[in-house]
């Protein structure tokens, strides 16, 4: 069983950057894939990114790339999302979440663990 708690969400101007983190419990976070996705009002929840257990291995949605950032400290069982250059359609609630394979996972349906939310809001 994994416990996931997102923070650093907030309130920000376009341009702007925000740190997400998402706490993990349990032991074996490490052998854990962690995703990060999100959902704006009115839409469908979606992917945004997702890292390897190790760390090694990320993956984006096009609509992030080259402005967000997903990493991972297993020491601190915490995995982050950098997110530089938001734009206001980056509005959302963002979700972590987590599954237990080795390999990359981008389909929302397989991943097992989801956090509460945070919510990011962007104003233009």
């Amino acid at each position: 069983q994994v416990q996931l708690v997102e923070s650093g969400g907030g309130l920000v101007q376009a341009g702007g950057s925000l740190r997400l983190s998402c706490a993990a419990s349990g032991r074996t976070f490490s052998s854990y894939v962690m995703g990060w996705f999100r959902q704006a009002p009115g839409k469908e929840r979606e992917f945004v990114a997702a890292i390897s257990w190790s760390g090694s291995s990320t993956a984006y949605a096009n609509f992030v790339k080259g402005r967000f950032t997903i990493s991972r400290d297993n020491a601190k069982n915490t995995v982050y999302l950098q997110m530089n250059s938001l734009k206001p359609e980056d509005t959302a609630v963002y979700y972590c979440a987590a599954v237990g394979q080795r390999r990359i996972v981008l389909n929302q349906d397989e991943y097992d663990y989801w956090g509460q939310g945070t919510q990011v809001t962007v104003s233009s």
